[in-house]
């Protein structure tokens, strides 16, 4: 295990007397992903043909976004006299169609589908059609600066807001309604990010616009039962207390500081388009979903030594129910907090 890469100096955020479930985690400075992605291509340099474009990923679109919408047709044919089948469909099927649709959203918006930024933008618009919501370019907009700012409380939106944290802290009940309110959670996160693009461009409308005239279609075509499978099927593919909002639990909550990003390697990947393989796109987020495992397979002692959840499921049950975990169980180095506690670490620690 390379440790010089890997390691990062921590202590807790407000001083020596703050509770650590109440703060969030402080880091320097510096990302781990930049430095270890130099590393492995400097003693991998045949990575680097792995990044690129997957032009499969838009036909995967294209089936999953007819299937998605074939279910919502027969749901809406059924009527809401069967809206508890269309229910659990939505829990059982739709929710991994549109969470592995979400994933391609991710990598349109990396530009790992196609060479032209348009193209891209236009298959994550087409993703985004069964989520009955725009989601696409608004994702588009924020995620970039999840890369460059990670755990930058000013600029990364994936971090929780602080009243987000408090206010449903760390007892099971309210980590459960975090669960749940997830999809809506996220929005309100976007009023305290500094130096954001906000979402009202021209994609931004076209996104709207489209998701309108599909939803306006599915109503008219086979009515409102069907709209309701299609909005569950979202609602459950990132919150609504599925297993799969483990997801963002995994990614980026850590009991051990020194290491903030985690994988997931089970056999939900095949279905969620390697999105599990966490590490591996933030070192290289050029590089489409299916060669992620490859990055793994090439650079074996940067990857094989960090800590992995075995079981989305197992780690939703543990978030809910381990006291140990709060929505404060985050890294954040923002630039006004995080850069003065860890000086003030340094200065204890002498």
């Amino acid at each position: 295990m390379h440790s010089s890469i890997r390691s990062i100096d921590f202590c807790p955020a407000a001083g020596a007397d703050a509770k650590p479930a109440e703060t969030f985690l402080v880091a320097k400075p510096q990302r781990p992903h930049p430095m270890r992605r130099r590393a492995i291509l400097s003693a991998y340099p045949e990575i680097a043909r792995l990044i690129g474009h997957d032009p499969l990923t838009a036909v995967i679109t294209l089936a999953v976004v007819a299937g998605q919408t074939a279910f919502a047709a027969v749901f809406g044919m059924l009527g809401f006299t069967y809206w508890w089948a269309a229910l659990l469909a939505a829990y059982g099927i739709g929710a991994f169609a549109n969470h592995a649709m979400f994933v391609v959203i991710h990598d349109a918006t990396h530009n790992c589908i196609f060479d032209s930024n348009r193209l891209n933008k236009w298959v994550a618009i087409l993703a985004d059609l069964p989520n009955a919501v725009p989601t696409a370019m608004g994702f588009r907009c924020y995620h970039m600066k999840h890369h460059s700012h990670l755990g930058d409380y000013d600029y990364d939106a994936d971090l929780p807001s602080r009243w987000e944290a408090r206010f449903f802290g760390q007892s099971s009940p309210g980590k459960a309604a975090w669960f749940f309110f997830f999809p809506v959670l996220q929005l309100f996160r976007l009023n305290r990010l500094k130096g954001t693009v906000p979402m009202r461009g021209r994609w931004t409308f076209i996104n709207a616009g489209c998701i309108i005239a599909y939803d306006l279609a599915i109503l008219s075509l086979f009515g409102p039962a069907a709209l309701f499978y299609l909005f569950m099927s979202f609602w459950f593919s990132v919150g609504g207390l599925h297993p799969l909002a483990a997801r963002w639990v995994q990614e980026h909550f850590t009991f051990d500081p020194e290491q903030e990003t985690n994988g997931y390697y089970g056999p939900l990947n095949r279905i969620a388009l390697n999105i599990g393989y966490h590490n591996e796109h933030h070192d290289f987020p050029d590089i489409p979903w299916r060669r992620l495992p490859e990055v793994k397979r090439l650079a074996p002692d940067y990857y094989d030594g960090l800590r992995t959840h075995p079981s989305w499921f197992g780690l939703f049950v543990q978030f809910i129910f381990d006291p140990r975990f709060s929505l404060f169980s985050r890294v954040d180095r923002s630039s006004e907090t995080a850069r003065a506690d860890v000086k003030a670490c340094a200065a204890r620690s002498k």
